[in-house]
This record gives C-alpha cells, structure tokens and sequence, in this order.
C-alpha cells in the first residue's frame, strides 16, 4: 500500500475500509471483506485464488501456490537420506552430518552458530520424519497461498530459529535434532492469523491440533518442550507482526523486513543464551 493512510475501501471510494486485504493489501469495507482461513481477502483476490481450511477431506488437494513448503520437505527428506547413507543407520543419528549439524548448545557457545539452523533439518528416524513433514505439508498448505512464498518462507524461519532458542534456554546440553520447533511455529502463526480474521481455531480443528501436540510434548519422554515451546512462541509473533492490527500503512515488504529483523535477534539470542547456560563439555 501507499505510505499515505488509506481511509476509504478501493472498491467504494465513498466507504470507509475496515481491514486490508489479507493477499493484496488493498482497503476494503465490511460489504467486501471475504473471509479466508488466515483474515480477510477482496472478493478479487477470492476469485482468483479460493482457500480452504485445513480439513481430512483436503488434505492432499489444492496445493498449487505451495512451492516453499514443497522445498522444505524436500530439503527435509534429503538430510535424512544423506545422513542414513553417511551414518550407515536408518534408525539412529549418526555420521559426519550428524555430527557436524545437530543442534548442540556447548559447540554453540564455541562459535558453530549454524547449528541453531541446520538442527532443523535431521531427524532421528523414518517416523520422526513422516510426522513432521505430514505437518509441515498440512500447514504449508495452509499458510503459503495466504502469506505469499517469501513472507511463508520468513516465518518457518523465525519459528525454526525460535525453538533452537527454545533448546538453549531449556536444554542446551543435549543434542536436539527435527523441524518439530518450525512447525509448532507455523501452527503458532496460523492461530493468530485465524484470530486477527475472527476464526475460531477450535472451530477449524486448529485448536485440538494445537492441544494434542503439547500434550504429547509435555507427557511423552525424549521430546525437545524447549525446541517446541519456543517455536509455538516465535511463530505466534511472527504471525502477529506479519499481519498486524495497527499497522495498514505498511507495505508487505516492510512486514517481512520485521520479520526478518526478528529471526536475527533470536539467533543472536540464541547464541548468548548457548554460552551462558550451556556446560563446557565439548563434544557430545
């Protein structure tokens, strides 16, 4: 949009805009705001590309706009494969990939900062994997033709970042590996966006998805609740800030520009908080 406030709907120069349109960011009045499933869109916008909400029956369908999603997976699926062929085992972690990328707090402290990234893309076994990746693919699905490529791609970034924070602040002596804490991001994100467009997620099934997760993740052993706690938190603000109340004078590149700014302040955390709460005791 222009940097100007805009007061009146583009459709209706002689009404007064109530929100922005979720995909083009133009004004518009109560009579043309659509609701989609992350806020409002122009009736424009609906025609040319329909959404739908998570649900079994589409699960598989209509992924056209995802192309970022599409890649994560990917990326994804080939550290797996690479590890198992480097490591030698399906079913345990190991090798030189392992060891060189596994998110691991004291070698964090010591300066292999690409560890808070790079952890996020192992997995410890096929199960592991699957799941995540069913997630990630049902969001994507979700998020990516809301958001647009970029600013989808901004947000698994600050959510991936946020859980290996998650990670230094709650257990950064042990080494932590999956894209778990980025897809409690997304889903994160996506409940505030169902929120901003006066969804209920419970309504969605957003809500029980959001619940059962974080039942498994505090009752079961061997799960990161650091990595995915943070995540959840980052991916919430994201949201928040990719989509803000305030702010429709903003262009959609300064958005992402905050958002952005947000993945670089929690990766510097993250380090800090790796050399003050991690132990000294070197390699895993």
């Amino acid at each position: 949009m222009d940097p100007t406030v805009t007061t009146t709907c583009f459709r209706h120069p002689d009404r007064v805009a109530g929100v922005t349109c979720q995909r083009c960011d133009r004004p518009i009045c109560p009579q043309c705001m659509v609701q989609a499933s992350v806020g409002f869109q122009c009736p424009e916008c609906t025609r040319a590309r329909p959404q739908q909400v998570i649900s079994a029956r589409t699960a598989w369908g209509g992924a056209g706009d995802v192309v970022v999603g599409k890649v994560l997976i990917g990326l994804n699926v080939a550290a797996y494969l690479l590890m198992t062929v480097v490591g030698g085992n399906a079913a345990r972690p190991q090798g030189a990939l392992y060891e060189n990328a596994v998110t691991f707090g004291p070698l964090v402290a010591q300066g292999e900062w690409w560890r808070l990234a790079t952890g996020g893309f192992l997995h410890a076994g096929p199960l592991h994997l699957m799941m995540n990746m069913f997630l990630l693919w049902l969001l994507a699905k979700e998020l990516e033709p809301s958001l647009g490529h970029v600013r989808f791609a901004a947000v698994y970034g600050v959510s991936l970042l946020g859980g290996a924070l998650g990670v230094m602040v709650v257990s950064p002596d042990s080494p932590t590996l999956g894209a778990s804490g980025a897809v409690f991001g997304l889903m994160g994100a996506l409940v505030v966006l169902q929120l901003r467009g006066r969804q209920n997620p419970w309504n969605t099934g957003l809500g029980g998805l959001v619940l059962i997760n974080l039942l498994i993740t505090f009752t079961l052993p061997g799960i990161s609740v650091g990595g995915h706690v943070g995540g959840l938190l980052a991916g919430a603000l994201a949201g928040a800030v990719i989509q803000p109340v305030r702010w429709p004078q903003t262009t959609a590149a300064v958005r992402t520009g905050f958002v952005v700014v947000m993945g670089v302040l929690i990766a510097v955390l993250g380090v800090v908080a790796a050399g003050v709460l991690a132990t000294d005791i070197g390699r895993y």
